[in-house]
């Protein structure tokens, strides 16, 4: 393991120190997958990713996402954390698309430039899926909030466009503030042995370009609140168009994430009906902070 080269961004950050950050370890096609969470631990980001291989294979550039806990499927800002460092130190010059081939299946990553510098990346997310639709009663308390907090004209629902995440609309910014994660109010709510991420949501923000604030406590991935969650503000896209929430089939639209914890991050969503089906897009900006060498 020693030696291997990685690199640390921030991603979905206008500035460095932003966002959310992310470990991308190079030259991972020696690593035992108890090796690749050992170093992902030790690094104790949210997410920590592995390029298997330098070269392309199967169209792509096959990756693996761990949390400090787990081996993940898909997650947001490591994929768009990791195209950037493949462009960047891989490939070396601009390309429109870098594809990942993650657990979950390709997934292409688009590459918009300001100056010859990527700009803002997208990833096209695989079609949301709705489950089940959850008593607010029942949810307001393991957030710490009273149901009066929550809006009764959207419903409480599980999304999925890879990881599920309960999507919660919440009314205030406040309600938003007050927010904490109670696991012992869990019990009775879900027989998923899983657990539940949630991601609440109100369109009171902190910024008034904004459009939304939204906050993610992602306990059941082993990470207590996220700063910017690309897999979680999918579901959310796909939520918006399914319930026209701004009397839309389409939205193109900014949230904010991670005020509240010191992280203020920035995610753009695109999402609309697209021959029976929903298409979404992530967007964000990369910032680059440091490169080293594993010791």
């Amino acid at each position: 393991m020693r030696g291997l080269p990685f690199s640390i961004v921030d991603v979905f950050a206008e500035e460095k120190y932003a966002g959310n950050p992310l470990a991308v370890v190079r030259r991972g096609d020696g690593l035992t997958s108890e090796s690749m969470q050992k170093i992902a631990r030790e690094i104790n980001f949210s997410e920590t990713t592995f390029i298997v291989r330098e070269t392309r294979h199967r169209g792509g550039f096959e990756v693996r996402i761990f949390t400090p806990a787990a081996e993940l499927p898909f997650a947001g800002h490591p994929t768009l954390g990791t195209a950037y460092v493949i462009q960047r130190d891989l490939i070396r010059e601009p390309v429109r698309k870098v594809v990942l081939n993650l657990k979950v299946g390709p997934i292409p990553v688009f590459f918009t430039y300001v100056r010859g510098k990527p700009d803002i990346l997208w990833m096209r997310q695989i079609e949301p899926r709705f489950g089940q639709i959850m008593d607010p009663r029942r949810v307001a308390p393991v957030l710490d909030l009273r149901p009066g907090d929550l809006r009764p004209d959207f419903p409480v629902q599980e999304v999925s466009t890879g990881i599920p995440f309960v999507i919660v609309p919440v009314k205030t910014l406040d309600a938003i503030k007050r927010s904490r994660f109670r696991q012992e109010k869990m019990a009775g709510l879900t027989t998923d042995k899983r657990g539940k991420a949630f991601l609440l949501f109100s369109p009171e923000t902190y910024a008034d370009r904004n459009d939304l604030n939204v906050r993610v406590f992602a306990h059941a991935y082993g990470v207590a609140e996220d700063p910017a969650t690309g897999s979680a503000n999918g579901c959310l896209a796909g939520y918006l168009v399914r319930h026209h929430f701004f009397g839309e089939k389409s939205i193109d639209i900014r949230v904010e994430q991670g005020q509240e914890i010191g992280r203020p991050s920035l995610l753009l969503l695109q999402a609309g009906v697209k021959a029976g089906r929903i298409e979404v897009r992530v967007g964000g900006r990369v910032v680059p902070v440091a490169r080293g060498r594993l010791v």
